[in-house]
């Protein structure tokens, strides 16, 4: 590194690991570190992290509120294409990375730094998100991860560091597991977890009812939706971080949105991990039911293809990657006309379709009736099927010959 460092913008949370890294940057560097924060709808008390990044050492502290611009410019945008990571995963933690990432990088803009760092292992997919992110958005800050570099490579060589060089460090016993929070969902891993035939704690949960404990009356609500997008629950016209943050009391309330899965790292490693998203879970499910009768036949077969793709480069970090702008803008057209109502039934930890409408919508009951209709003659259907198993018979008959 042959550029001179004379001040780092550090993505901080005001726990112990970015806490330590704070007052290590500013000891190895010797330089000022900024501490920024993102209010992506964690439940934090954000005056005492600021206090804290302070008395760590921080030269400034900045905390953005950015859950509107979360929920509008990356849930939306994500849950508008239906991505599912392995076919279970709603990408909580990674759709939240590039945001913080870009206004890591506005920060470290504002602030004439000239390096940014995160808090991120050597392990995990997070470092390869914030520092995707860094790269296609300003190529000239320096990157610096120093669980890549530092030897403080245990909790305990942590807890160390931290009472010689007097940051403050709960007295609480650590939970067995990491959390992750935002507006979109809470994750755990590690720990108690690792096991994956471990089944986990119900007192882990920290957001939904268990499905047993939830009420035993279902409740219905109806979403509005505009191009894709949800607009108003029950007819009240919502923000989106509004609209997430009511789905969210609801999915919670009655149990739903609770998921347990190993996945696949990018780093190429496997990894248990559990997930609470209400809202989300609540979220694609009426969306993909309004799109089942506004959306083309081939239209819709295509798109599902390319679901396992999107959430691929989500979970990977490529965010601002052109093949994920070029993904993007493919769904967004087929969402033009998904517009209309759908009635949900959420009951113990299930989120039932009972009604979609739209005045888009292609399905027509005059061609779908099993009553007597005038727009369908049955008796075409037999050329159809002949034309469909034409290459199917021709196959049959070579063979029978051979």
């Amino acid at each position: 590194m042959n550029r001179e460092i004379d001040k780092i913008v550090l993505a901080y949370s005001g726990g112990l690991d970015t806490s330590v890294i704070l007052k290590w940057l500013k000891e190895t560097y010797g330089c000022e570190v900024v501490a920024y924060s993102a209010d992506i709808g964690q439940d934090e008390d954000w005056k005492a992290v600021e206090e804290k990044a302070w008395q760590t050492g921080a030269s400034a502290v900045e905390i953005r509120d950015l859950k509107e611009e979360f929920v509008r410019d990356y849930v939306f945008p994500m849950f508008r294409a239906n991505a599912v990571y392995e076919g279970v995963y709603l990408l909580g933690t990674s759709i939240a990375r590039p945001l913080i990432a870009k206004e890591q990088v506005k920060v470290a803009e504002e602030h004439g730094a000239q390096a940014v760092s995160h808090g991120a292992t050597g392990k995990g997919n997070d470092q390869v998100r914030f520092e995707l992110t860094y790269m296609a958005l300003n190529p000239d800050l320096i990157i610096i991860a120093p669980w890549r570099e530092w030897d403080l490579n245990s909790r305990n060589k942590l807890i160390e560091f931290a009472e010689c060089h007097g940051i403050p460090v709960p007295v609480t016993q650590a939970k067995p597991y990491s959390m992750d929070a935002n507006m979109l969902h809470i994750s755990y891993e590690g720990g108690i977890l690792e096991d994956p035939w471990a089944e986990p704690p119900e007192d882990m949960f920290v957001w939904t009812k268990s499905p047993e404990q939830a009420p035993d009356h279902p409740t219905y609500i109806e979403i509005e939706f505009h191009e894709g997008d949800p607009v108003a629950i029950d007819g009240e016209p919502l923000s989106p971080a509004r609209l997430l943050a009511a789905l969210n009391e609801i999915g919670a309330e009655n149990g739903v949105g609770r998921v347990d899965l190993v996945e696949n790292r990018f780093v190429g490693m496997k990894s248990r991990g559990v997930y609470e998203t209400p809202g989300g879970t609540i979220l694609r499910t009426a969306h993909m039911a309004l799109e089942s009768i506004t959306l083309d036949r081939e239209v819709m077969h295509i798109k599902e293809g390319l679901v396992p793709k999107y959430a691929e480069l989500v979970y990977y970090g490529f965010w601002f990657a052109p093949e994920r702008i070029m993904l993007q803008r493919m769904i967004d057209e087929t969402q033009k006309g998904v517009t209309g109502k759908v009635r949900l039934k959420i009951y113990k930890g299930n989120c039932t379709v009972t009604g979609r409408q739209s005045p888009y919508s292609l399905y027509r009951p005059d061609f779908a009736t099993f009553e007597e209709d005038e727009v369908y003659d049955q008796k075409d259907a037999e050329g159809f099927i002949r034309l469909q198993g034409l290459r199917l018979k021709i196959r049959s008959l070579i063979e029978r010959n051979r």
